[in-house]
């Protein structure tokens, strides 16, 4: 294919390398002619593993060249990738600048040349940026439709300086935010004979995969760190307990616990989680990260609360309360905290548990419930149709096959889904359904 790629700083530089490596006829753009000079003669305007051996081969080649041209660059292409910066302003905002002016220079170019052509951000940006900044810029420019006179698609990087052309040829993954299926069809086709999977994606879903990724490697440093700082306060060798840590690839190093849902509870993550901050404390240790997972679980039950808040309703129903399903246990249950709350605010709420009978609770259960909702036998429901016949909303904390049955006949409730039931995606465009983070 023929493509044009602006800005040729790390990941332009990289991405028009390698994509002439694969065999695509390259032209780089960038502002900086200095930039431009170098590709042209064969070197890279960036320091990292391989770009040099690889931009000397594909420019004497002819695969790759440079010019600070736009309407040249596009007129010669079919396909171009954006890779311009995306810094942050002063406030921690990103800055949208370079990416704007771009845009409008290829819009500019693309109303001259007519014919198709699709325009590929390959910068990172928050999700919406794509779609209600940059597209219609490029409408106004070409003076057309996106997806009809000309094609637009995301297409995040993964390259880590320092690997980064090992990355390109070896990618975790591609994912490709496609306007139309034939946008998303020429970034594809760019990358054939790649390994990894591809993911073909809304384009916002594709902004904010890279946020996900970056936070999350972010999170993993940090609280790596964080727990070797406890590790070296209390006399204990922190790589070996990552070691371990690492080996359990069921529960650790696993998909486990990382579906957006409800909050969490128990007898186990709460206290443990407080010992842990507390033992850092003890030892003059700072743990910023550890120290807010509780409030951050705290705030999450909260949007739950606030849900039915905007609904301006009084009757409640709650179905779930035990941490987890299949067992009564209800120390910490965040579904008690929950009605806790609802029932403090003055709701007149019901809640149906299957598991959950008040005459069955012994020892630190009973003592616990007694405590924190001494109420409970008031507000336990025998049946999911009681429930249902009271409540104006509901609260949907658990994915009890009786309450899974019933619920699509529940015309009437508000329905506020703590568990992504299985018919959610369904349910997003009903009036009556909430999804607490989806």
């Amino acid at each position: 294919m023929r493509i044009s790629v602006f800005g040729l700083g790390y990941v332009g530089c990289v991405s028009a390398a390698c994509l002439a490596g694969m065999g695509h006829e390259v032209i780089g753009v960038d502002v900086n002619q200095v930039k431009v000079d170098l590709v042209n003669d064969g070197r890279a305007p960036v320091v990292e593993e391989r770009i040099g051996e690889l931009i000397a081969e594909v420019t004497r080649s002819g695969a790759l060249r440079a010019t600070t041209d736009v309407a040249e660059a596009i007129g010669l292409s079919e396909v171009s990738l954006v890779c311009v910066g995306t810094p942050s302003e002063p406030n921690g905002s990103l800055c949208t600048t370079y990416l704007e002016r771009v845009t409008e220079q290829i819009g500019a170019a693309l109303a001259e040349r007519g014919g198709r052509h699709t325009v590929v951000f390959r910068s990172t940006m928050l999700p919406g940026t794509c779609l209600n900044l940059l597209v219609p810029i490029l409408e106004k420019s070409v003076g057309g439709t996106a997806g009809v006179d000309f094609g637009v698609a995301v297409n995040p990087e993964f390259l880590r300086e320092g690997t980064s052309v090992r990355d390109f040829f070896d990618p975790p993954k591609t994912v490709v935010g496609e306007l139309d299926r034939a946008s998303g069809d020429v970034v594809t086709e760019l990358y054939r004979g790649l390994p990894g999977e591809v993911f073909r994606v809304p384009v916002p879903t594709a902004e904010a995969i890279k946020y996900a990724d970056n936070a999350f490697h972010g999170l993993k440093i940090g609280f790596a760190n964080e727990l070797g700082a406890v590790c070296q306060a209390l006399g204990v060798d922190s790589h070996q307990v990552m070691d371990v840590f690492l080996a359990d690839r069921k529960l650790n190093i696993s998909s486990a616990y990382l579906r957006p849902g409800f909050a969490f509870g128990g007898s186990c993550l709460p206290k443990d989680l407080r010992s842990l901050v507390h033992a850092a404390q003890r030892a003059d240790v700072s743990v910023p990260i550890l120290s807010h997972v509780l409030p951050s679980n705290a705030d999450h039950l909260q949007r739950a609360v606030e849900l039915v808040e905007r609904t301006g309703k009084r009757r409640v129903g709650l179905f779930g309360l035990s941490f987890k399903p299949g067992t009564d246990d209800l120390r910490e249950s965040p579904l008690v905290e929950l009605a806790e709350r609802l029932f403090g605010k003055g709701y007149d709420l019901r809640i149906h548990d299957a598991n959950v009978s008040l005459s069955r609770l012994l020892g630190a259960n009973r003592e616990y419930v007694e405590t924190r909702l001494p109420h409970l036998a008031q507000l336990l429901a025998d049946s999911v149709e009681e429930v249902l016949d009271h409540a104006e909303v509901c609260l949907v904390g658990t994915k009890d096959p009786a309450v899974l049955s019933a619920l699509p006949q529940a015309g009437g409730p508000v329905i506020v889904d703590l568990v992504r039931l299985p018919d959610a995606e369904a349910r997003r465009a009903e009036p009556g359904y909430v999804g607490l983070a989806w």
